[in-house]
């Protein structure tokens, strides 16, 4: 069966994101359609702003180039899945924590919503009155805050700010200001890079920033990323790996770079 348009739109994003440019003939082959298909597919896409036309096929914008959010989702579901499990597992009960914005924090926040709407937790038995507020989170993201709101067990505060259309985030000083103000017990981050030298990253400042200044307002940092992400670049740095207390990742990370965060200080969970 062949592919739908959005379908095909988010193949060609996605080897864009990890390639950096496109090639006509290649795409056609390799999606099963004519050249002339893809040819409407690019276009369509640059009159986005999603690319860059080029003779042969297409090129990112820039060196750093990022995927928009709605056509990541489906990207190692099942790794951001169990990643969310397990960050889960580290935020206790009644406390506030903080959350940026991104495909794998979306399904953090999905995880603990749902295990607090189980009345909290202590010794494998609920010690709240199902529907009661257990759990607060302070995100700067539309698309978290969103799903959260809904929730009558969950506090939600939002930051305010400016929304960038790529990511659904709220930055600028409104996004500062509201952060200045809070006191987290744990942050959790989505995050776009991580190196063993520069610690970790994102694809712009105005959101690093706002990672930045979540991280100085947690007691505990986490980071929860797929193993894509590690030995990555991105454009601003948010932190160094000393202000990271555990990073939370796939099984596809390597012995290596396990070692180096570990080296680092890092405490690095693979599931």
């Amino acid at each position: 069966m062949s592919m739908s348009k959005p379908e095909r739109w988010q193949t060609l994003l996605e080897r864009l994101a990890e390639d950096g440019r496109l090639d006509v003939e290649e795409a056609a082959g390799v999606l099963g359609v004519s050249s002339a298909t893809i040819r409407r597919d690019l276009d369509e896409l640059a009159e986005q702003q999603m690319l860059v036309r080029t003779r042969g096929g297409a090129v990112a914008h820039g060196v750093s180039y990022e995927l928009p959010l709605r056509y990541k989702s489906t990207r190692r579901a099942a790794e951001k899945r169990r990643i969310a499990a397990a960050v889960a597992d580290l935020i206790g009960d009644n406390e506030v924590v903080g959350l940026n914005g991104g495909t794998t924090t979306t399904e953090v926040a999905r995880t603990l919503a749902h295990r607090a709407g189980a009345g909290g937790r202590e010794g494998g038995r609920a010690v709240t009155p199902p529907g009661s507020p257990v759990l607060t989170v302070v995100t700067n993201a539309l698309n978290i805050a969103g799903e959260l709101a809904v929730r009558p067990h969950i506090k939600t505060v939002t930051t305010g700010g400016v929304a960038r259309p790529q990511t659904y985030e709220l930055v600028g000083s409104l996004t500062m200001g509201v952060l200045s103000e809070v006191v987290l017990d744990a942050v959790v981050l989505g995050v776009d890079g991580v190196d063993a030298r520069l610690g970790v990253m994102a694809h712009h400042e105005d959101e690093a920033a706002v990672s930045r200044l979540f991280v100085e307002r947690a007691q505990r940092v986490v980071v929860a990323t797929d193993s894509s992400k590690l030995g990555r670049r991105a454009f601003a740095r948010i932190c160094g790996l000393d202000r990271v207390d555990v990073l939370v990742t796939d099984t596809g990370v390597s012995e290596e770079a396990a070692a180096r965060l570990g080296e680092a200080g890092v405490r690095v969970v693979s599931v």
